[in-house]
């Protein structure tokens, strides 16, 4: 469980952690725009070498990404066997006993895949480069113009915050759970399908129980304090943009520019 990337902070010193999280908030979500177009495999290797490119001026490692990525795979594999079972369009590439592999179950299920795991390489970035606390500073401020329109900009930004500071919270908790019930002679990864679904209940009950409880004891000591999602508030930290900050907006912009480009020629 150690191992989890979801949601983990680097302290890096790097060029991508000192830009300001609104800009990088925007630039991640035009480059979301940019994988969702149809772009075909040359607009798919372009995408993925200048993410690649993101990767290494944020001082990531790539063993890091594919930690992320790993919990995909078994998504991706189910997702193939459907498409396999379902799609029949294209020229067959595998007859088996009469059992046919059409070409367009392959390419369409490649196409979802690279799909799916560039934009955990960009989630990943994002959550990796930049703290919490400056997130949620960031989403709140890019939803502040929308307070005009009855948005709780300020609830949503603090409901976001506290998700992300409780999923390592929630990693170490998971951890000690399943060391517990290995004391108790419960086997996660061996034993019949019937004994792992025993297994995994034994450990989603507790973890249940103790989110819930956690839950209880923050909303109780929030309202101790006297908070009040609606009061005015000021902040001892600001957010103030630069021109690295700009210039990746506009490198952002171009990126979407050629996979337009490449769509349409296409």
């Amino acid at each position: 469980m150690s191992n989890i990337a979801l949601g983990r902070y680097l302290p890096l010193d790097s060029i991508v952690h000192k830009l300001d999280p609104r800009y990088k908030i925007i630039g991640m979500l035009i480059l979301l725009t940019a994988i969702f177009i149809p772009a075909g495999f040359y607009g798919y290797g372009f995408l993925a070498l200048v993410i690649g490119s993101v990767v290494m001026l944020s001082k990531l490692r790539f063993k890091f990404i594919v930690t992320a990525m790993k919990p995909m795979m078994l998504m991706l594999f189910f997702l193939l066997v459907i498409n396999v079972l379902i799609l029949k369009t294209g020229y067959v590439l595998v007859d088996i006993y009469g059992f046919k592999i059409y070409s367009g179950a392959v390419f369409q299920t490649l196409y979802i895949s690279i799909r799916l795991l560039l934009m955990i390489m960009v989630t990943t970035i994002l959550t990796a480069t930049t703290k919490p606390l400056d997130l949620t500073i960031a989403i709140e401020d890019l939803l502040s113009p929308f307070k005009r329109f009855h948005v709780p900009a300020h609830e949503i930004a603090m409901m976001i915050s506290i998700a992300l500071r409780f999923i390592p919270t929630l990693i170490e908790e998971t951890d000690r759970i399943m060391k517990a019930q290995a004391s108790r002679g419960v086997d996660l990864a061996q034993g019949k399908l019937k004994e792992k679904i025993v297994g995994i209940l034994s450990l989603i009950v507790p973890l249940f129980v103790s989110s819930f409880q956690r839950a209880e004891d923050l909303a109780d000591a929030m309202e101790a304090r006297g908070y009040v999602p609606s009061a005015q508030r000021t902040r001892y930290k600001q957010l103030k943009a630069t021109t690295r900050d700009y210039i990746m907006i506009v490198v952002v912009m171009l990126v979407l520019g050629v996979i337009i480009t490449l769509a349409v020629v296409a």
